[in-house]
């Protein structure tokens, strides 16, 4: 009696290939704890997702985006205080001080509410079927990226950025749009990692779909009646 043979090579693929979707399900906290899939929770609209799809990474851009609008913020603060404890409150005083808050109403509008709006509304989504982008505060721009198009990927980290930990993701996959960019990504290595492996669980899934199609067929040739693959 033989031990082995093409069955039991076949259902030692797809075991092998079942442990690597489990390990590609793992998503790294970044100093968290390591949470599976489904713990992920998303402040994103569910809609965009298909019925077996689900979030495995929900990023925004680095944090240190908003370090310039909280230093405007802090700096537009302080000349309002400044102003109110050391110009006098009458005459030419009360102008001054109202053109300094105007001052600084423009400047915390401009150049601190609008990037942490923009920053919040930048969404890099990395899912168990494709990678979604997406921005716009009042518009909104979207593209998806199928993990069966991704061809290559590469990440790319200047002196500061690997102090502060973040860097540029660049995503090659077929189509019009080939190149992708994602700036800022935080924990770039690690976001690096779990494309791959994502990337690599995707091309499992429709291996093993091969290698069902290979064993219906070597039923066929030998005259056995067709079966379920899902069985």
């Amino acid at each position: 009696m033989q031990n082995g043979g093409p069955k039991c090579k076949i259902a030692g693929e797809r075991a092998g290939r079942a442990a690597r979707l489990m390990v590609g399900c793992a998503v790294t906290g970044y100093g968290h704890r390591v949470r599976s899939c489904e713990e992920v929770s998303v402040a994103f609209p569910e809609d965009v997702l298909t019925e077996d799809e689900h979030v495995v990474l929900h990023l925004h851009p680095h944090w240190k985006a908003l370090i310039r609008p909280i230093v405007v913020l802090v700096l537009a603060v302080a000349a309002v205080v400044a102003g109110v404890l050391l110009l006098p409150e009458s005459g030419g005083g009360s102008i001054a001080l109202a053109v300094i808050g105007v001052i600084a109403l423009v400047a915390v509008v401009w150049f601190a509410l609008w990037p942490f709006l923009v920053w919040r509304t930048t969404h890099y989504l990395f899912t168990n079927e494709r990678v979604l982008l997406q921005h716009g505060v009042f518009s909104r721009d979207r593209r998806d990226i199928p993990l069966t198009r991704v061809n290559d990927h590469s990440m790319s980290q200047r002196f500061v950025e690997r102090l502060l930990g973040c860097g540029t993701l660049t995503i090659e996959s077929a189509g019009e749009r080939g190149q992708s960019v994602l700036a800022d990504v935080p924990g770039v290595g690690q976001v690096q990692t779990k494309l791959y492996e994502l990337v690599e669980a995707q091309h499992d899934k429709h291996s093993l779909g091969d290698g069902e199609m290979r064993e219906i067929l070597a039923d066929m040739s030998e005259g056995k009646p067709l079966r379920d693959p899902s069985a």
